[in-house]
């Protein structure tokens, strides 16, 4: 059972947090459009990445305050659809999840690239301007959630003086095709999850 005092310290904590949280600018805006409200089906089998349970950050030393949303900004006549988390060149990224390695691909746009797959075969996270792999990285291996599966770079399209990690999140049609998809922001994944583990953090002591 948790004590009163635990109880007082556990709502000061949440109060904080949700106003370093809306200084930071991890809030919606208030004129954002509503998300699509989903029937019960799908909240069954969709509830571990729309709430980003578990989701980690998939640079290492990144804080959720550090986390700009620019999933609707504007890129060369087509919207983002993912969010840059600027990292000095060689720095560790990490599987934000449980899964598998459904691709290492090199493209014009994206450069060195990994689409991974989630435990469930329904989402794809994709990281792209990678510097390289990590040692012995392969399509088909299994991957746990805070791995070094690559380093930052600046490969593909991205600013050569600007080493980030271009990190998306896709919710695959019945066929599965890892190349396809439809876009999901992450930047609210990412924050609710360190959210989620903040809370449950404090509610432990």
């Amino acid at each position: 059972m948790i004590t009163l005092a635990a109880r007082r310290t556990l709502s000061a904590f949440v109060i904080a947090f949700g106003i370093a949280i809306t200084g930071a600018h991890l809030f919606e805006r208030a004129d954002a459009a509503p998300s699509p409200r989903r029937t019960a089906g799908e909240e069954q089998r969709m509830p571990s990445v729309m709430s980003g349970d578990g989701m980690l950050i998939p640079v290492a030393g990144i804080q959720v305050s550090q986390l700009v949303d620019t999933f609707d900004q504007g890129r060369s006549g087509h919207s983002h659809h993912a969010i840059d988390i600027l990292a000095p060149r060689g720095t560790d990224v990490v599987a934000t999840a449980d899964g598998r390695i459904r691709k290492l691909f090199n493209s014009g746009d994206g450069g060195i690239t990994i689409y991974q797959g989630d435990t469930t075969g329904h989402w794809m996270y994709y990281y792209a301007h990678l510097d390289r792999y990590a040692d012995g990285l392969a399509e088909g291996a299994l991957v746990r959630r805070g791995e070094v599966i690559a380093y930052v770079g600046t490969t593909g399209n991205a600013p050569k003086n600007t080493p980030h990690l271009h990190f998306a999140v896709f919710e695959l049609p019945p066929s599965g095709e890892w190349w396809k998809g439809d876009a999901i922001d992450p930047y609210p994944l990412l924050v609710n999850a360190a959210r989620q583990r903040a809370i449950a953090s404090v509610a432990r002591q």
